[in-house]
């Protein structure tokens, strides 16, 4: 049985007491590890192996702290001056941070991998053919990508699939890469990105939409509207691509099995996603869709090559350890160190997930004969070429 001092060691004498145990709390060791009070001694994704044995899943002060002064008020406000200010804060003027796990393509969602032996680069490009064929994408589309990125999806439709592309960002930095790599690979008649809020994308009607791992952002508060502001910019035979992170169901907001999701949660809001609430469990997603008017076509749960991706986002944070402490300091080095090691267990065991969605409308015309012999679940798809 391993105890909690063999992967931590105690720098500041006044945290010495809560590492003498077997077991320490895992969110006040994160704020001990961020603030620089203990070091580990080992790499941070062997201590996660050893998790369960070595840290309990307790609600601290800390956490109580953050919900009332941080989280419940951002739940409830979602205003979009808080949402541009959390999305800006947090992504401009950080583009080399998150190339340096990203990598070359600089997509922030999960990857997709058929062998498990696939680089990032490889699994990401693998990822964007697979959505591009579950929503049968074709020249002379129109299509939507709301909350963009770095517009690689984009781009890439524009570029290989000859479709008319417009993205949807809130970041300055995240638009000006986006249109740049744009330009570079010669598209820009046919794509484009524009920085504003979602609510305010002006209306019009698309073939396809496709939203990755934004609609989090939206909260709650706002998200079946957002979901029927989608339905409303769709054609009547156009196809809405989700992929949206997910948590499993509980029982107990507060009780049982599922704690460590809840601590786990609670930091990747605190630091990482702020305002990203509407991480839900498959059933709230589904019913949102189907209450605004969208027949659900097909549902994949790719949560463990998101394990596969995180891991190898890892390892690139690791190998530009110098670079990030050279230029944002110990403490947002140890911070994505914390998200992308303990990531990668949680993905891996189902405390997080995520989901492609494929919909369209329900209406009695739609044409649903065009599902025979479409590419539905990745893992049956062996027609996706590397590009």
């Amino acid at each position: 049985m391993r105890k909690i001092s063999d992967f931590v060691s105690p720098k500041n004498s006044r945290v010495e007491s809560r590492y003498r145990k077997t077991k320490a709390s895992a969110g006040q060791f994160v704020e001990d590890y961020l603030a620089g009070d203990v070091d580990i001694t080992c790499d941070f994704r062997d201590l996660m192996t050893h998790k369960d044995e070595v840290f309990d899943y307790k609600f601290d002060a800390h956490h109580w702290n953050f919900l009332i002064t941080r989280f419940l008020p951002e739940i409830a406000i979602h205003s979009k001056a808080q949402d541009e200010r959390i999305v800006r804060s947090h992504y401009d003027d950080n583009n080399d941070l998150f190339s340096w796990f990203l990598g070359a393509r600089m997509v922030y969602t999960s990857g997709f991998y058929k062998t498990g032996e696939e680089n990032l680069e490889t699994a990401q490009d693998q990822k964007m053919d697979l959505i591009s064929q579950k929503i049968g994408l074709q020249a002379g589309h129109s299509m939507l990508d709301i909350g963009c990125g770095w517009g690689t999806l984009v781009m890439r439709s524009a570029k290989y699939y000859g479709v008319d592309a417009t993205g949807v960002t809130l970041a300055e930095d995240g638009a000006q890469w986006a249109n740049n790599q744009i330009r570079e690979n010669g598209v820009e008649d046919r794509a484009r990105i524009l920085r504003m809020d979602y609510r305010d994308i002006p209306h019009k009607l698309y073939d396809r939409i496709t939203c990755l791992e934004m609609a989090e952002h939206v909260g709650i508060k706002y998200f079946q509207k957002f979901m029927g502001q989608i339905y409303g910019m769709l054609k009547d035979d156009g196809l809405f691509y989700l992929q949206i992170a997910g948590l499993r169901a509980r029982t107990g907001l507060l009780s049982g099995f599922h704690m460590e999701d809840l601590v786990w949660g609670l930091f990747m809001n605190k630091y990482i996603f702020s305002g990203a609430d509407a991480s839900m469990p498959l059933s709230y997603v589904v019913k949102r869709l189907e209450n605004v008017g969208f027949e659900i076509h097909s549902v994949e749960n790719v949560g463990i090559h998101y394990s596969k991706t995180i891991d190898q986002w890892y390892d690139n944070w690791m190998s530009n350890k110098d670079k990030v402490i050279a230029r944002y300091g110990e403490r947002t080095f140890r911070m994505y160190q914390v998200f992308l090691g303990w990531s990668v267990r949680i993905a891996a065991q189902g405390s997080s997930t995520c989901f492609q969605i494929v919909c369209n409308k329900n209406l009695d015309e739609f044409n649903r004969n065009r599902w025979i012999g479409a590419v539905n679940m990745g893992e049956r798809d062996n027609a996706i070429t590397n590009r």
